[in-house]
């Protein structure tokens, strides 16, 4: 079958299964094409409660469809890949965690949502890029935090805020991985380009951006910035998405430390695809399976934070 086939059988079997396909940014262009919904972390958990399928598939890495189905407990949640994981849920392991909240008693945990069922469940308030700041301004200054995992978003979160807060040490292979050397160099061959960068990028990329964001901050800050060319520090996925509303802008992936690599993308995210996705609906495996005293704990600190999130 050619991509066209996939497509085309795909979109049958979803009206007939009463199945949506929800897409992260980070996807390839003709996965993001044919998405239901397409979004960062944030949007893809809210579509992932509020709407009336029996069946999500979730075309990105695993933390997001364990979200998906901590959300949407009832309804069948399903990953092209079960090998999709995520360099940064990784590097937060449950037992390691758990050590490390007891060595740091009496502190609110706030976990960003790349994280597993299992650290979710140890939380109190989750968090995304976009409104991690958010999150946790809206705390009393005198409360006590430990962030985790990403300790670049949790220092981006320190920068904009007066909180005691103690870091988990973790990153994302991705953002750590772009040249502060080669993205200067770029900037200097072309004087008039911006640079955006995603929160998880380490200290000194974020130090000389022009703006930093989410995946959907990054995408809506070129919709409306009346500059022409970007330069563009995070997954080249976004990219397909800045196209659509400005073609006629210049979008350049940020150079990697390894010259060998064209751009720095996720391994995790790319192993989706066409075909997958339709073995997946056909078959309805994999399968998203959670033990149900972790669904009711994770919960609580998502909805949290979709509670502050709408009322801040």
């Amino acid at each position: 079958m050619n991509d066209q086939d996939y497509i085309e059988a795909i979109n049958k079997m979803r009206k007939e299964k009463k199945a949506v396909i929800l897409a992260h940014y980070y996807q390839t262009g003709d996965i993001q094409d044919i998405a239901d919904f397409t979004g960062d972390s944030l949007e893809l958990s809210q579509k992932a409660e509020q709407n009336d399928a029996e069946i999500i598939l979730f075309a990105g890495v695993r933390f997001m469809a364990e979200t998906a189905k901590i959300l949407a407990p009832g309804k069948k949640v399903l990953i092209p890949d079960l090998n999709a994981g995520c360099s940064l849920a990784d590097s937060c392991k449950a037992e390691d965690f758990e050590k490390f909240l007891k060595d740091n008693p009496g502190r609110t945990v706030i976990t960003y949502v790349n994280t597993t069922a299992e650290i979710k469940a140890l939380s109190d308030i989750s968090c995304t890029s976009s409104n991690a700041i958010q999150i946790v301004n809206s705390l009393p200054d005198d409360e006590k935090i430990i962030f985790a995992p990403d300790r670049n978003l949790g220092e981006h979160v320190i920068k904009n805020s007066k909180k005691d807060i103690i870091l988990w040490n973790g990153a994302c292979h991705v953002h750590v991985e772009f040249s502060y050397e080669a993205i200067l160099k770029m900037k200097e061959e072309n004087p008039n380009t911006k640079i955006i960068v995603h929160p998880e990028c380490e200290s000194e990329i974020r130090g000389i951006a022009d703006y930093i964001g989410s995946t959907k901050g990054l995408i809506n800050f070129t919709r409306k910035d009346e500059g022409v060319s970007y330069i563009v520090a995070t997954d080249p996925g976004v990219i397909h998405q800045m196209k659509k509303y400005n073609p006629e802008k210049e979008y350049i992936p940020a150079p990697p430390k390894n010259p060998e690599n064209r751009c720095s993308e996720c391994n995790y995210m790319k192993l989706i695809t066409l075909e997958k996705i339709y073995n997946c609906l056909k078959n309805e495996e994999p399968k998203i399976f959670l033990e149900e005293n972790i669904i009711k704990a994770a919960r609580k600190p998502i909805k949290r934070m979709m509670e502050i999130s709408n009322k801040t």
